[in-house]
Order: structure tokens, then C-alpha cells, then sequence
């Protein structure tokens, strides 16, 4: 009796495990876990629709896409709201690691945005920077303006910063470079992830790559995609 009653209690043991193995695969994770860092993020970290931009503001097909979320913004927080989504921008200095010209202004940037996001004012920088960045260098040049970007000093990404009310720790965390491991490392997992700047993955839909002279109903193409995947 007392080996029958030992057979028994190792059956449940081992039903237990398998249970528990197989309740742990079905388990997603959720999008606080997923997400690189939640200051980069809008939107409800628990929203059904997870939409990830992989990007690098010197980029000019990320500033085309972004430039025009920053264009209609109330639009934009009010088709997250309704759709119940989550956005993610995993910004690095994608195109200075691998791009086949290294800009340096990738870096100066990725730099000044993660310096930015240290004084609580990811958002505010970022989409003045982007807004700031098409305007004066890809609105009506598009690629060629590259050449005009690379001949700015450091100090314009400092002085983005500047319009937004931020000082001296600012400064001092672009001078001393305080994030970049942070950037290399999150350059190294893009690479791995993405294919060419900007990418997207949105739910089950991936794209990458985005029409100069795209507009905001290009956008909502996109979300749209991602929504229907």
C-alpha cells in the first residue's frame, strides 16, 4: 500500500511539472517586460497592440515618419487611445555603428536624446528634434541634406536642448558622453533586430524603410497593417 501511495505521489509531482511547464509556454510576456526602457515609450504599457520603431534621428526616412506623428500629434494620441496601443521608439546610433558612412552625428544625437530622457524630457526632445532636424536638413532636400547636416557642430544638438529649458546637466551629461554604453549596447540588439533604418514591427507585422514624401495617412497604413496582422 505504502509503494502504491509513493507511485502516486510521484505521478502528481511529475502531472504538477508538466503543468506547470506548459502554463509557463503559454505565458506571454507582458509590454513592461518587453520594452527597452519605458521613458521611450506612449501610450498604456498593458495595451493590447505593441508597436515598435527602431530609429536613428540623422536617419531621413525615420525623420519623414516621425515628422509626420509630430505634425498631427493630437491625431496621433487620439488613434492609440481608441486602438489600444503601445509605442515604443528604440532609438541608438544605428547608422554610426553600421551605416556604411558612420555620421558622427548619429552618435551626437543618440547622445543628446538619451541625456535628454536622464532630465525626464525624452518626448519633449525627441519630437522637437525630429521636427527641428527635417525642417533645416530633409524637408526639401531629402537625402542630399545630409551633406548640409554634416557640417554642424556638436552644439546643434545642445542647442534643441536648449529650446526646451535644459542646462547644465544637460551639458555636462553630453560632454561626459554619461549614456553612450547604453546606446552601443541598444545599437548592438537593433542590429540584430532590424533590418535597415527605420524598422518596424507592430504586432506580427514587420516593414522596414519609409517614403520620403510620406504623410500622415502613410502612417496610419501602417498601424493599419499591424492592426489587421
Amino acid at each position: 500500500m505504502k509503494k502504491v501511495f509513493r507511485i502516486v505521489g510521484i505521478v502528481a509531482v511529475i502531472a504538477v511539472l508538466i503543468g506547470a511547464i506548459i502554463a509557463s509556454m503559454n505565458t506571454k510576456p507582458s509590454n513592461a517586460e518587453k520594452v527597452w526602457d519605458k521613458d521611450m515609450t506612449i501610450g498604456n504599457l498593458d495595451a493590447k497592440n505593441y508597436f515598435i520603431i527602431y530609429s536613428d534621428l540623422v536617419c531621413p526616412y525615420c525623420l519623414a515618419f516621425e515628422n509626420a506623428i509630430v505634425e498631427h500629434e493630437e491625431d496621433f494620441q487620439k488613434y492609440i487611445a481608441e486602438n489600444d496601443i503601445l509605442v515604443e521608439v528604440r532609438l541608438s546610433d544605428y547608422l554610426y555603428e553600421y551605416g556604411e558612412s558612420n555620421p558622427e552625428h548619429s552618435r551626437y544625437s543618440a547622445i543628446a536624446t538619451y541625456c535628454a530622457r536622464n532630465e525626464g524630457k525624452f518626448w519633449d526632445y525627441y519630437n522637437n528634434a525630429v521636427s527641428t532636424v527635417w525642417n533645416d536638413f530633409f524637408k526639401d532636400s531629402g537625402k542630399s541634406g545630409f551633406a548640409s547636416l554634416n557640417q554642424q557642430k556638436q552644439d546643434y544638438w545642445t542647442k534643441i536642448g536648449e529650446k526646451i529649458g535644459l542646462g547644465d546637466d544637460f551639458k555636462s551629461c553630453i560632454k561626459n558622453q554619461t549614456p553612450l554604453p547604453e546606446i552601443k549596447e541598444n545599437a548592438e540588439k537593433s542590429v540584430k533586430l532590424a533590418q535597415g533604418m527605420p524598422y518596424f514591427k507592430f504586432n506580427k507585422f514587420t516593414s522596414s524603410g519609409f517614403n520620403l514624401t510620406g504623410d500622415w495617412q502613410d502612417v496610419l497604413m501602417f498601424f493599419q497593417a499591424g492592426l489587421d496582422s
